[in-house]
């Protein structure tokens, strides 16, 4: 299973339209439930920092496929005043799926 972590933060001004654009994201997955595809975005506490994490057969798995997910990258570099992307491998896991 492939893992990726990605941490942005987000300017300021452009912080609803990103929650929006996020949403929608995260209800079209749900409505199409791809098997064996999991997508977690955690806000920390200063509001404007966002984790994102996505684990799948082989990513970017269905994203790529979705209009939401589209219209979220369109301007996701603007929207982000700093952004880093990271493999990672999980050691141990309680109650997080596999």
């Amino acid at each position: 299973m492939e893992t990726i972590l990605i941490r942005y933060r987000v300017r300021p001004d452009r912080l609803d339209e990103h929650l929006s654009l996020l949403g929608a994201v995260h209800e079209e997955l749900a409505r199409l439930g791809p098997p064996g595809f999991r997508y977690l975005t955690l806000r920390l506490d200063d509001g404007h920092s966002f984790v994102d994490v996505a684990m799948g057969p082989e990513l970017p798995g269905p994203l790529a496929t979705l209009e939401s997910f589209r219209s979220y990258r369109a301007a996701l570099e603007e929207r982000c005043e700093q952004r880093d992307v990271s493999e990672f491998t999980v050691l141990g896991s309680y109650g997080m799926g596999e």
